[in-house]
């Protein structure tokens, strides 16, 4: 609503506009020329209202990078002109050289800042103020995470508004990965570039491609480069891989990863529990049978080495807790 009573305003606003432009003009004029103008200023308000109807997502960052480029661009200009202002007017054309200095300056500056908008907050400290309070942190994905395609379940379900960000290295070892000669190797890399469209492809999904080259990630492997990149952008890294996040914890990065929080939605059994599964396969113990729960977790069951293939109700004996997963032990109830 408040949008509406805004650009009906804006055009009323226009038509007056216009009007005031038309009582300027010159008695005795052609007849038909207040009449071009009211139609040329309407016309355009009425574009540019259409336009913003049309493109609902606005990113404040590019806005911001605009209003103070152009304002930095005009600051420069003024400053420029004065202390050029003799060496203008010995060679004559004040004005014209001030307007190309001042179009100049405003694109150079509005440039720079649209490449360097991730490094806004330290122009605009409020801004980054603001999305410190919400707790919006953009995620950095790494390649492991986006193979797995768990995350795309994961952010659709709404826990994660963050900014996803893919890096260009990573994009580029998932590349490398789905070209691969390697049959297996290709279908993962492929399965990757699956998730990404399917994230790109997702209006509540704010995934970014990180193209900038930083000189600290020069000569680094991918590792390192995506936790250098989430310290730069006081990110987090997402992943499934050990080892990397072991690294960002050694570099005080925080990291989500996504095995804990699969282990953490588990379902808890506490023993002398019971529940049915079906009986798989042998286990190790010449008693022992396997099954499994629906989401994964190894069950093994004393007694269940005659019973494979039927399901049964089993009592949990005890549980073990692994950096893998988690383990039941049961017995035949």
């Amino acid at each position: 609503m408040a949008l509406i009573v805004l650009r009906l305003f804006f055009l009323l606003c226009a038509g007056g506009v216009s009007a005031i432009i038309n009582s300027s003009l010159p008695s005795g004029g052609p007849a038909v020329l207040p009449w071009l103008n009211f139609i040329a200023i309407m016309g355009l308000s009425v574009i540019m209202v259409v336009v913003d109807i049309y493109l609902p997502r606005k990113r404040i960052d590019t806005i911001t990078s605009v209003y103070f480029g152009v304002l930095i661009g005009v600051l420069l200009t003024y400053i420029l002109s004065i202390a050029a202002a003799p060496l203008l007017e010995y060679l004559g054309g004040v004005d014209q050289a001030r307007l190309v200095l001042g179009i100049c300056l405003c694109y150079l500056c509005t440039s720079v800042l649209l490449q360097t908008k991730d490094d806004f907050r330290f122009l605009i400290p409020y801004v980054e103020f603001v999305r410190e309070v919400k707790g919006f942190k953009p995620l950095i994905l790494d390649t492991s995470v986006v193979i797995d395609g768990r995350i795309a379940d994961l952010v659709a379900t709404g826990v994660f508004d963050n900014q996803l960000i893919m890096p260009r290295f990573a994009l580029s070892e998932l590349q490398a990965i789905a070209d691969s000669s390697d049959k297996l190797r290709r279908t993962r890399g492929r399965r990757g570039l699956d998730v990404l469209n399917r994230l790109r492809a997702d209006e509540n999904v704010d995934l970014q491609i990180f193209d900038r080259e930083l000189p600290e990630l020069a000569g680094q492997t991918v590792d390192l480069k995506l936790v250098l990149l989430a310290k730069h952008l006081e990110g987090k890294v997402v992943t499934g891989d050990f080892n990397l996040n072991k690294v960002a914890k050694v570099q005080g990065v925080p990291v989500i990863n996504l095995n804990e929080i699969s282990n953490a939605l588990r379902p808890v059994f506490l023993p002398d529990e019971t529940f049915r599964l079906r009986v798989i396969k042998p286990g190790e113990g010449p008693e022992q049978g396997i099954g499994y729960l629906d989401d994964g977790t190894m069950v093994v069951v004393e007694g269940g080495r005659n019973k494979i293939g039927q399901e049964l109700d089993v009592r949990v004996t005890s549980t073990l807790q692994t950096n893998a997963g988690k383990m039941i032990f049961a017995k035949v109830d």
